[in-house]
């Protein structure tokens, strides 16, 4: 990723903000649409339309100036003030349907300063593409030569401009009429002040030469504020020369109704020109400069990088705008741009969105690192955003969802990219904000109903211990997972944080999501409780261990095996689920290979009726069951009776608590007054893929009683036992009443 700093060309407020704002909004509209608006909704409802227009576009530049007065804003204007807040995949998601808004619209500006002129000379209506063809042409030469004298040259449209507004207010009525303050017609208010919205819509343009701005942390609010403001004032003037010098009807029939009305008609065309050639020099000179931050970013595939190349002293980006050039001739052949205007429209608006919401999330968080000098409340900033939203859908319902859709696109394919950055932005923040509510609320509330297994598995290295992690996977549904291991004190903090890096990127790449945590410890065993006791933050604590089985008794290892029990005692006095997985690696290799759990067709649960064990191995199973790989198992509970004249009665009252469990599981009630568990066990379970067994509270001779587990489950397949927490009603869970 390129990370070249852009240099500033010495542009001022006036000349690089004020002017190509003021110039954006003092448009086409104002010339051939305002008089249109004045007859439809009546004077009065031209000013209620202009105040919330205008409304909407001062919150935006609003937030404009808090972000700027934030942090440096380099080239690339909006796109760069959202990447740095809301992170680079929401900038580029903006960022590239903005570049094409602004490279399309060159197209559109020039087509309708062809249009106007055929109006005028009628003669020339054979020429007109030709006519759109050289003024796009010679706008792209203008922003090829140099911005400042863009710039320049926008000094003598803003005369222009202001002198077809001098002729316009020396001017006169052209009929005896009366003012109608509110005026009702066949076409909305709403639908009236869709069209009038775009009006004020140019702050962009200001915004968009950040790059080459002496000062852009001074001038952007300045310029962009000083233009909204002047903006404001004017078109609350004009309405009341409109109102006052013709008829309502007239406004509505006559779209050079300003020219009829002024000292001099002909300044009134200049003014159209001007408008339409100032907007075709804003676009061309911003959409390079998007384009060019885009590039610079990474964001854009390899092959185009050269698109972040910059030219001479003020880094100009001339290569991007030779490309957006042919993009607006391209246009032009092509013609009517119409169909894609109002989608146009709708990426500027949704830049103004998303530029109050970058604003709003960062007053909002008060993060330290958001230190504005122009502050604005949050309230305000969100506000902007509805609004912006509102008139999106008022505006055209249709384009603002095909806007929607591919700014959404091209979110997700960023965020596949795993693009890196350098810089840090506000979504985490975000997160903190509410993972710090979340957690107050889950302190106040608590309901069995809400349980999910927040699992701790403690694994020597996710390689070698992968089926214990996924099966905490499989199990985890919604809820977290931590992944623990356990290393020697001597490994020093570096290594310690090298190994976690290693191991988030290890579960990354196996699609496990999962935080992972790393103890130095020389206790294997007495490390775990601590860990787990102490672990965790609220309501956010670990309420299930999964732990691998300990070898120890095989090896003869007493003292070890004693120590591994001891573990499993004290993580139940701690009110802890315990999962522990035994796999009789022998007989996995013999008949699964490398699958550690067959299958994954069949689990098999033996109910015992010890404590709350068989509500969790039920529920358990049916979480495991919602796992992409268990889908297809079926779920056995097997029940062993002594007394065979009991077998109907305890099958029909097994399958009756399954029914009311709503758990699609089948029961299996097994009559046996003289064979060993052990041998029934091996007997009915031999072709399991998971078997489940619970095991009784830790007593004193609790490594006795595990030891002979141990000896009962040798060369079966791998065996889930479980212990569940004393202290947890499991059944209200399960119960749906």
């Amino acid at each position: 990723m390129n990370t070249n700093q852009q240099k500033t060309s010495g542009l001022g407020t006036f000349g690089g903000v004020y002017t190509p704002s003021i110039l954006t909004i003092l448009g086409v509209i104002m010339y051939l649409r305002f008089g249109w608006v004045v007859g439809n909704v009546g004077l009065f409802g031209t000013f209620i339309i202009v105040t919330l227009s205008n409304l909407i576009t001062f919150l935006t530049a609003l937030s404009v100036c808090a972000i700027a007065t934030d942090r440096v804003v380099r080239a690339g204007g909006a796109y760069y003030m959202i990447s740095r807040s809301l992170g680079i995949e929401t900038g580029g998601a903006v960022g590239i349907p903005l570049y094409f808004a602004q490279a399309l619209s060159v197209a559109l500006y020039t087509l309708g300063f062809a249009e106007s002129v055929v109006q005028i000379f009628p003669s020339l209506e054979a020429y007109e593409v030709y006519i759109a063809l050289a003024v796009t042409i010679g706008v792209g030469v203008l922003a090829l030569t140099s911005a400042q004298i863009a710039i320049k040259a926008q000094y003598f449209i803003m005369a222009a401009i202001a002198l077809s507004l001098i002729s316009f207010f020396l001017g006169h009525p052209v009929e005896q009429t009366h003012v109608e303050l509110w005026r009702t017609t066949d076409v909305s208010f709403w639908q009236v002040f869709a069209v009038f919205f775009p009006a004020v819509t140019g702050i962009m343009a200001g915004v968009n030469m950040s790059g080459d701005l002496k000062d852009p942390t001074k001038a952007l609010p300045i310029g962009t504020l000083a233009a909204v403001g002047t903006g404001y004032v004017i078109y609350m003037v004009i309405p009341l020369f409109l109102g006052l010098r013709a008829d309502a009807q007239t406004l509505v029939d006559e779209p050079f109704i300003m020219a009829r009305m002024s000292f001099w008609g002909g300044a009134i065309a200049l003014g159209v020109w001007g408008a339409t050639l100032s907007s075709a020099i804003g676009s061309i000179l911003g959409a390079p400069r998007v384009l060019q931050a885009l590039a610079r970013d990474g964001i854009l595939p390899n092959q185009l990088n050269f698109l972040g190349q910059g030219n001479g002293r003020n880094d100009e980006p001339r290569v991007g705008t030779a490309v957006t050039l042919g993009v607006a001739i391209a246009a032009v052949c092509l013609g009517d741009l119409n169909l894609i205007a109002p989608v146009l429209t709708m990426f500027f608006l949704t830049t103004y969105l998303v530029l109050n919401a970058s604003a709003g999330i960062e007053s909002f968080l008060q993060s330290p690192s958001f230190r504005p000098t122009f502050k604005v409340n949050w309230f305000l900033s969100f506000l902007g955003a509805v609004g912006c939203l509102a008139v999106m859908f008022l505006i055209n319902a249709i384009a603002t969802i095909v806007a929607g859709i591919i700014v959404s696109g091209i979110f997700i394919y960023l965020q596949r990219q795993e693009l890196k950055v350098t810089w840090g932005d506000s979504r985490r923040g975000m997160w903190m904000a509410f993972l710090r509510t979340g957690i107050y609320q889950l302190d106040q509330l608590t309901d069995p109903k809400n349980w999910r297994p927040h699992i701790i598995v403690f694994s020597a290295s996710p390689h070698k211990s992968w089926s214990l992690i996924e099966l905490a996977d499989s199990f985890n549904h919604k809820g977290l997972l931590t992944v623990a291991s356990i290393v020697p004190e001597r490994r020093e903090y570096e290594s310690k944080k090298n190994l976690e890096s290693t191991i988030k990127d290890y579960l990354s790449k196996n699609n496990v999501q999962a935080l992972v945590k790393i103890i130095r410890s020389n206790q294997n065993y007495a490390v775990i409780p601590q860990v787990v006791e102490t672990y965790g933050i609220g309501a956010l604590i670990p309420n299930t261990v999964l732990l691998g089985n300990s070898n120890a008794s095989f090896n003869q290892d007493w003292e070890s095996h004693k120590q591994y029990c001891q573990t499993i005692a004290q993580l139940h006095q701690l009110k802890r689920n315990i999962i522990i997985l035994k796999e009789n690696s022998d007989r996995q290799s013999r008949t699964f290979g490398e699958h550690k759990f067959g299958n994954y067709q069949r689990i098999d649960i033996w109910w015992s009726g010890i404590q709350a064990n068989g509500s969790f191995m039920l529920l358990l199973a049916y979480l495991l069951k919602n796992d992409w790989q268990w889908r297809k198992a079926n779920i056995f509970v097997k029940l062993v009776i002594k007394n065979p004249h009991a077998s109907e009665t305890t099958q029909s009252n097994l399958s009756n608590l399954i029914e009311k469990l709503n758990i699609d599981v089948l029961p299996q009630v097994i009559v046996s007054e003289e064979t060993s568990f052990e041998k029934i066990l091996h007997q009915y379970s031999d072709k399991a893929d998971l078997i489940f067994l619970g095991l009784a509270e830790p007593q004193e001779d609790f490594d006795q009683y595990y030891y002979q587990w141990q000896q009962k489950t040798k060369n079966l397949p791998s065996v889930a036992f479980m212990m569940a927490a004393n202290d947890f009603p499991f059944e209200e869970v399960l119960q749906k009443d």
